[in-house]
């Protein structure tokens, strides 16, 4: 495992049995991401990074019991607590390392990414197979509950402009991956990014 893996593993796991608690309020943030991702009954969806499977239930109710969910993350520790949540009932839950899916080429419509972006020890490659598992056409949400402004205040840190989240430097690192974004929200409230995979 590379040093990048070992670090976010060991930040996550030490987080891992406290982190609903942490932020018991974004169910509504994601659901409304979820929404925004534009999935159809019987689509086929990863949540790469799903962490504690937040995601997991507003993803089957949009794809229905005819569609599939996998929830693709890191950390044991992680899948542990979605387990203990209950979330693995909507979907499918792999120990998986996104820049290596275990995923078929175009096999998938889409992929919801929560607070991955940050974490990617190597963003345009992660992007690059990322758009790999999903059909040209297909979909990618990057999504945070709270935008970067928040984040970093959060974090005490200030924002600097070679943030890989700002607009300016997320859109061609998109492009080079084989995503067109379509929109781009920072708001106080949520972080937003859709992109189509180009085909």
């Amino acid at each position: 495992m590379s040093d990048d893996h070992t670090h976010v593993r060991e930040f996550f796991t030490a987080r891992a049995a406290d982190w609903d608690s942490r932020f018991p309020d974004d169910a509504p943030a994601y659901a409304a991401a979820v929404a925004e991702l534009g999935l159809r009954r019987g689509d086929r969806v990863l949540d790469a990074g799903c962490g504690t499977g937040r995601a997991l239930p507003p993803l089957r109710a949009a794809v229905g019991p005819t569609g599939v969910v996998v929830g693709a993350d890191l950390t044991p520790a992680m899948l542990q607590a979605a387990v203990r949540a209950g979330r693995d009932r909507d979907g499918r839950l792999v120990l998986a390392d996104v820049s290596a899916l275990p995923l078929r080429s175009g096999s998938l419509d889409a992929v919801f990414a929560a607070g991955l972006i940050a974490h990617l020890p190597h963003p345009a490659g992660n992007l690059r197979e990322l758009a790999r598992v999903v059909r040209p056409g297909g979909t990618l949400a990057l999504f945070h509950p709270i935008g970067r402004a928040a984040l970093a205040a959060r974090q005490g840190r200030s924002i600097t402009p070679d943030d890989l989240r700002a607009e300016p430097n997320l859109r061609p690192l998109l492009a080079g991956s084989g995503w067109r974004m379509t929109s781009y929200a920072d708001e106080n409230t949520r972080f937003l990014v859709l992109a189509v995979r180009e085909g």
